[in-house]
């Protein structure tokens, strides 16, 4: 994940001026118009974003002003406020309160409020997609993929009436062991900038249909989905207070951290930002899943079929302008795989970057300039260390958005003693690093500090066996074909959420991972009730003084 995903942003001031939404052009000036209209916590037209506090949209009485700029043309969408010391506390005592009743609410009661969201997001995916490639940059397409791994998570959540029963054992005679699943109490979810409707989607369908109550903090950079799916919770008939949203930046994320009456909190983002969130809500006794950095690698055999290794690598590299936690950002090409290079370029040229409504584009603009001047440093520290820029998208130009965070497709070749091989990058580049054999590749993997996914490309099962076994990540998937053409053919390969995600080594902190059964461990605690109810107690009518044995 980005590294800067919770950095602060320049607070409003009233020397800057941004376009109105005059400045959005005619794909995507009556999508926010329209947003704005229908939506009540929200805007895409300059207006402010609310808090969703007790079931009711909010205005902040805050002084402090986050603006939300369009990425392709730095027009002003929405201003998000800091949320104050008195309006967390609200939301957090809403939640508090509203904990009495939701715990106590039915599995059933619960499961239909599963049911209701899932529809609600079905009905209003469009909506959902048009904020996201407003405020994030996403293509439309790739927008609506994020919507859509979302849904799934709230989809696999209706099946908590299976998920979350317990275990009953007579364990002697006339004697029961139970072990109940039992909410934590209120939760918090703080969410990047880079997934605004997958991530909360995340946490809320889980966290509710296991009896708590969430406190979530969006990115500052783009909450319009977050406030949408808000209003879809109370559209699905979720009681007040159960969800709220807050919003701010380091101070907001502290509050979250310390307040006694949150007992956990799911994070996703950068390396910074995880680990501090991490040790202070720790330190104050809340568990804690965190996600954090990544540098996926994907292997190319020399066997591997030429067409889908280089198709898959670059969809994987470049898609949602590489800002994906699961993006594959290095290539290993071994032995005589590394002839491959020149067509990979030419294939990666092809791709078309435009504005995120526009027919055909195939990635957007990064969120920021901030970004933007990261990446394109990254770029150029790779060629000052000594390696090749072999596609160099720093001076990309697209028609119509002379403004926009625009950088095109990049690939590098350089060591794994580069900036560009050790830092997350977070942009539509690709490293690639030759081996000459597969245990050399395993070894730069195995060796970095992240381990969030890898892959392979290969038509030997043994390869992939090897690979396999022999790979220390959290997620990994291998492209090979035997001769009856059955393959495993998932360039990012993210879990789906019937099972749990499982990055590890520098990529995760916290023992308990997102969604699936670990996600159901994650926002749930064991109570174990030992209960005794002899059958000779109904007639029998003298006591027993001997040690008992259960027997």
């Amino acid at each position: 994940m980005s590294i800067s995903r919770l950095a602060r942003i320049p607070l409003r001031s009233p020397s800057r001026s941004y376009a109105t939404t005059a400045g959005l052009n005619a794909l995507a000036r009556p999508k926010a118009e329209n947003l704005s209209v229908t939506w009540k916590g929200t805007s895409a037209t300059g207006g402010n974003t609310k808090n969703f506090i007790g079931g009711a949209f909010v205005d902040s009485k805050t002084t402090q002003w986050h603006d939300v700029l369009d990425p392709s043309t730095q027009t002003l969408l929405t201003r998000v406020p800091e949320t104050t010391i008195e309006e967390f506390d609200q939301a957090v005592d809403a939640a508090s309160q509203a904990f009495k009743s939701w715990s106590k609410q039915s599995v059933l009661a619960r499961q239909r409020f599963a049911i209701e969201l899932q529809y609600q997001i079905r009905q209003n995916a469009d909506a959902l997609a048009h904020s996201i490639v407003l405020e994030q940059g996403k293509t439309l397409a790739d927008a609506h993929g994020d919507v859509l791994r979302g849904l799934q998570v709230v989809e696999t959540a209706i099946g908590i009436t299976s998920n979350i029963v317990g275990e009953k054992l007579e364990v002697s005679k006339d004697m029961d062991t139970e072990v109940r699943k039992l909410p934590l109490g209120v939760c918090a979810s703080i969410a990047p900038f880079n997934f605004p409707a997958m991530i909360p989607l995340w946490t809320i369908p889980l966290a509710t249909v296991t009896g708590n109550t969430l406190i979530l903090k969006p990115s500052e950079r783009d909450p319009g989905a977050a406030m949408i799916i808000a209003e879809l919770c109370a559209r699905a008939g979720l009681p007040e207070g159960v969800v709220n949203v807050v919003h701010g930046t380091v101070p907001v994320v502290n509050r979250i951290c310390d307040h006694e009456a949150i007992k956990a909190v799911s994070f996703v983002g950068g390396d910074r930002a995880g680990t501090h969130i991490y040790e202070r809500a720790t330190t104050n006794g809340k568990r804690v899943q965190a996600n954090l950095g990544a540098k996926n690698h994907a292997i190319i055999m020399p066997d591997a079929n030429k067409n889908l290794a280089l198709n898959s690598i670059i969809g994987a590299a470049f898609g949602a302008a590489g800002q994906r936690c699961m993006a594959v950002s290095v290539a290993v090409l071994v032995g005589a795989a590394q002839s491959w290079l020149p067509e990979l370029v030419e294939r990666a040229s092809k791709l078309n970057v435009n504005g995120g409504f526009e027919k055909g584009a195939d990635l957007g603009p990064l969120i920021s300039p901030a970004s933007k001047a990261r990446v394109t440093s990254l770029i150029a520290s790779c060629a000052n260390e000594g390696g090749r820029i072999h596609l160099d998208g720093r001076n990309v130009q697209v028609p119509g958005y002379p403004a926009g965070n625009f950088v095109g497709p990049t690939v590098l070749e350089g060591t794994v003693g580069m900036r560009c091989y050790r830092e997350e990058i977070f942009g539509p580049v690709l490293t690639v690093i030759t081996s000459d054999t597969l245990d050399d590749a395993l070894d730069i993997i195995n060796e970095n500090k992240y381990g969030n996914g890898a892959v392979i490309f290969t038509q030997s099962g043994a390869t992939a066996r090897k690979f396999e076994s022999g790979v220390n990540v959290g997620q990994a998937s291998f492209y090979y074909f035997m001769r009856c053409d059955v393959g495993i053919n998932i360039p990012i390969p993210v879990p789906l959420p019937m099972f749990a995600w499982s990055g590890n080594k520098g990529s995760v902190l916290g023992d308990i991972g997102f969604y699936g059964k670990s996600g159901i461990n994650f926002y749930t605690q064991n109570k174990t009730i030992t209960s005794l109810w002899r059958q000779e107690d109904a007639i029998g009518n003298k006591a027993s003084v001997d040690m008992p044995t259960h027997h």
